[in-house]
C-alpha cells in the first residue's frame, strides 16, 4: 500500500516541522493501517525528546496515542475491520501502522477527545499498582493530562483524592473535572497542608505523576507517619537531582519515620492483550477507560485546550514549551488530511 503521509517530525534538536512524503506500508499478517483522525500530544515526553533531555535518534517522528479509521488489515487480523474507528499507539501522522494495542472505539465516546484514552491507560496503571481501596486517602502530585486523569480514576475507585500542583490553572482544571480537594504547592507547605486535610494521619497512597525527583522525595513524607504507606512512581524523571538520600531511605524502612513502599507504574508493565490467565492487560485497561468515558465518569472536555492542524505543529510545540502558561491538552486534527 502506497500513500502520501503527512507527519510531525523533529529533524534535529529544538526543531519541529511538518513533512509530507510518499510511503509504502508492507502489511504483515497482524498489521493494521489507519488513517489518523486525531492525535494527542503527550507533552512532557515529547518535549523531552525535542529539547534533548531524553535521547532519541533524529530525525524523529513523535507521538504515540491517536485515533483513526482502519484502511487496510493483514491476513490474520481478527480484532478490527476496514472502516472501523480505533485507538492505537501510533504517531502524529496522517497514516500509520497500528501493530500493538488496538481498541475499537465506542459510538458513545466523543471522537475528538477519544485519544485521551491512551493517557487514561497510564493513570489506570497507577490505580492498579497502588492497590487503592474504597475509602483510601490518595494524593496525586502533578496535574498534567496523566495526573488529572489519574485523579479522576482514583475518585471513581472510591478514593478520597487530594490533587497537588504548583500551577493554579491545573488546579482549576482538576476541580472542573470533579476533584474538589486541591493544594497549591507553590503557595503553601505541602506536607502541612496534607496533614491538615487528613487530621494528621497522612495519605495511604501518593501517586507521583510530575516526573520530578524532588516530588518523589517529598511524596514519601505525605504518608502515615507510623503506618504503611505506598508511593507510586508514575512520572518518568529526566533531570539530575542531587540530595542527601538518607532521610528519604529512613521514610522507607525505619519504623520511626514510616514504612513506605515504592512501586513503579510504567504502563507497559502489563501484557498488551487480554488472556484468561491474567486479570489485567493494556487492552482491558483501555476498555475500562472507554466505558468510563462513555458513562461521563471521566470528564475530558475541559482538558482539551488547543486543537491544531498538522501544519501548525511548530507553533503547537512552541506554545507547549511556555512553561506554566502552556495549555494542558493539545490535539492535532488530521480529519482534513489524506
Amino acid at each position: 500500500m502506497q500513500v502520501d503521509v503527512t507527519q510531525v517530525v523533529f529533524p534535529r534538536l529544538n526543531e519541529v516541522r511538518t513533512e509530507t512524503t510518499r510511503q509504502t506500508f508492507d502489511l504483515g499478517p497482524n498489521d493494521v493501517v489507519i488513517r489518523t483522525l486525531y492525535s494527542v500530544v503527550s507533552a512532557a515526553s515529547e518535549i523531552a525528546k525535542v529539547v534533548g533531555s531524553q535521547t532519541v535518534p533524529f530525525p524523529f517522528v513523535p507521538g504515540n496515542r491517536a485515533v483513526g479509521e482502519v484502511v487496510a488489515v493483514g491476513s490474520a487480523v481478527e480484532d478490527v475491520r476496514v472502516g472501523q474507528r480505533i485507538f492505537s499507539h501510533t504517531p502524529h501522522a496522517s497514516y500509520a501502522l497500528a501493530s500493538r494495542v488496538r481498541l475499537p472505539l465506542r459510538h458513545d465516546v466523543d471522537l475528538r477527545t477519544s485519544p485521551l484514552v491512551g493517557l487514561a491507560m497510564v493513570g489506570m496503571t497507577a490505580v492498579r499498582v497502588g492497590q487503592v481501596e474504597l475509602g483510601d486517602r490518595v494524593a496525586v502530585i502533578g496535574l498534567g493530562l496523566v495526573g488529572n486523569l489519574t485523579a479522576q480514576l482514583l475518585r471513581e475507585a472510591g478514593a478520597d483524592v487530594i490533587a497537588v500542583d504548583r500551577v493554579r490553572r491545573r488546579l482549576e482544571l482538576a476541580r472542573a473535572c470533579g476533584v474538589p480537594q486541591t493544594i497549591d504547592a507553590a503557595a503553601t507547605d505541602l506536607e502541612h497542608a496534607v496533614m491538615e486535610l487528613t487530621d494528621g494521619r497522612g495519605v495511604d497512597v501518593v501517586v507521583e505523576a510530575s516526573g520530578t525527583p524532588q516530588a518523589a522525595e517529598v511524596a514519601a513524607r505525605l504518608t502515615g507517619k507510623r503506618g504503611e504507606g505506598v508511593v507510586v512512581l508514575l512520572g518518568s524523571p529526566r533531570a539530575d537531582y542531587e540530595t542527601n538520600l538518607t532521610p528519604f531511605l529512613n521514610q522507607v524502612h525505619l519504623w520511626r519515620g514510616g514504612m513506605v513502599t515504592l512501586r513503579g507504574a510504567h504502563e507497559w508493565r502489563y501484557p498488551l492483550h487480554h488472556t484468561p490467565f491474567q486479570k489485567h492487560s493494556m487492552q482491558r485497561n483501555g476498555e475500562v477507560a472507554l466505558r468510563l468515558m462513555a458513562e461521563g465518569k471521566l470528564r475530558l472536555d475541559p482538558l482539551v485546550e488547543r486543537v491544531y492542524r498538522p501544519a501548525e505543529a511548530a507553533a503547537a510545540f512552541a506554545e507547549l514549551m511556555r512553561g506554566p502558561a502552556a495549555p494542558l491538552g493539545v490535539l492535532f486534527d488530521w480529519t482534513a488530511e489524506g
